[in-house]
Protein backbone atom coordinates (compact mmCIF):
# COMPACT_ATOMS: atom_id res chain seq x y z
CA UNK A 1 0.00 0.00 0.00
CA UNK A 2 1.14 3.51 -0.71
CA UNK A 3 1.35 6.17 1.93
CA UNK A 4 -1.58 7.99 0.27
CA UNK A 5 -3.74 4.86 0.42
CA UNK A 6 -2.83 4.27 4.07
CA UNK A 7 -3.53 7.90 4.93
CA UNK A 8 -6.91 7.77 3.16
CA UNK A 9 -7.81 4.56 5.01
CA UNK A 10 -6.84 6.19 8.32
CA UNK A 11 -9.09 9.19 7.51
CA UNK A 12 -12.00 6.91 6.63
CA UNK A 13 -11.46 4.93 9.83
CA UNK A 14 -11.42 8.14 11.85
CA UNK A 15 -14.71 9.23 10.25
CA UNK A 16 -16.39 5.90 10.95
CA UNK A 17 -15.21 5.96 14.55
CA UNK A 18 -16.52 9.51 15.03
CA UNK A 19 -19.92 8.37 13.73
CA UNK A 20 -19.87 5.35 16.02
CA UNK A 21 -19.07 7.59 19.01
CA UNK A 22 -21.99 9.91 18.16
CA UNK A 23 -24.34 6.96 17.75
CA UNK A 24 -23.21 5.46 21.06
CA UNK A 25 -24.04 8.76 22.76
CA UNK A 26 -27.46 8.79 21.10
CA UNK A 27 -28.11 5.22 22.28
CA UNK A 28 -27.13 6.02 25.88
CA UNK A 29 -29.24 9.17 26.05
CA UNK A 30 -32.17 7.43 24.35
CA UNK A 31 -32.01 4.54 26.82
CA UNK A 32 -31.85 7.05 29.68
CA UNK A 33 -34.99 8.76 28.38
CA UNK A 34 -36.73 5.43 27.88
CA UNK A 35 -35.97 4.34 31.43
CA UNK A 36 -37.36 7.63 32.80
CA UNK A 37 -40.69 6.72 31.21
CA UNK A 38 -40.60 3.08 32.28
CA UNK A 39 -39.83 4.17 35.85
CA UNK A 40 -42.89 6.42 35.75
CA UNK A 41 -44.91 3.43 34.50
CA UNK A 42 -43.52 1.34 37.37
CA UNK A 43 -44.58 3.93 39.93
CA UNK A 44 -48.03 4.15 38.38
CA UNK A 45 -48.39 0.36 38.43
CA UNK A 46 -47.30 0.24 42.07
CA UNK A 47 -49.77 2.97 43.04
CA UNK A 48 -52.62 1.06 41.40
CA UNK A 49 -51.48 -2.43 42.45
CA UNK A 50 -50.92 -3.56 38.88
CA UNK A 51 -48.53 -6.43 38.03
CA UNK A 52 -44.94 -5.40 37.18
CA UNK A 53 -44.99 -7.24 33.85
CA UNK A 54 -47.50 -7.25 31.01
CA UNK A 55 -46.81 -10.30 28.83
CA UNK A 56 -49.25 -9.21 26.09
CA UNK A 57 -47.61 -5.77 25.81
CA UNK A 58 -44.15 -7.35 25.85
CA UNK A 59 -45.09 -9.72 23.01
CA UNK A 60 -46.45 -6.80 20.97
CA UNK A 61 -43.27 -4.82 21.55
CA UNK A 62 -41.05 -7.73 20.53
CA UNK A 63 -43.04 -8.22 17.33
CA UNK A 64 -42.90 -4.47 16.61
CA UNK A 65 -39.16 -4.34 17.23
CA UNK A 66 -38.54 -7.35 15.00
CA UNK A 67 -40.41 -5.57 12.18
CA UNK A 68 -38.41 -2.39 12.76
CA UNK A 69 -35.19 -4.39 12.77
CA UNK A 70 -36.02 -5.92 9.40
CA UNK A 71 -36.73 -2.45 7.98
CA UNK A 72 -33.38 -1.23 9.35
CA UNK A 73 -31.43 -4.24 7.99
CA UNK A 74 -30.68 -5.34 11.56
CA UNK A 75 -30.81 -8.98 12.62
CA UNK A 76 -34.31 -9.44 14.13
CA UNK A 77 -32.96 -12.02 16.61
CA UNK A 78 -30.46 -9.47 17.90
CA UNK A 79 -33.24 -6.89 18.23
CA UNK A 80 -35.38 -9.42 20.12
CA UNK A 81 -32.54 -10.24 22.53
CA UNK A 82 -31.89 -6.53 23.05
CA UNK A 83 -35.54 -5.79 23.83
CA UNK A 84 -35.81 -8.81 26.14
CA UNK A 85 -32.78 -7.49 28.03
CA UNK A 86 -34.41 -4.07 28.39
CA UNK A 87 -37.76 -5.57 29.41
CA UNK A 88 -36.09 -7.66 32.12
CA UNK A 89 -34.41 -4.52 33.49
CA UNK A 90 -37.69 -2.60 33.41
CA UNK A 91 -39.56 -5.39 35.24
CA UNK A 92 -36.85 -5.41 37.89
CA UNK A 93 -37.32 -1.65 38.36
CA UNK A 94 -41.11 -2.09 38.56
CA UNK A 95 -40.72 -4.76 41.25
CA UNK A 96 -38.48 -2.41 43.25
CA UNK A 97 -41.27 0.19 43.22
CA UNK A 98 -43.71 -2.37 44.57
CA UNK A 99 -41.48 -3.29 47.52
Amino acid sequence: MTDDTTQRAAELLKGHRASIDRLDAILVYTLGERFKHTQAVGKLKAQHDLPPSDPAREAQQIERLEDLAKQADLDPEFAKKFLNFIIAEVIQHHRQHQS
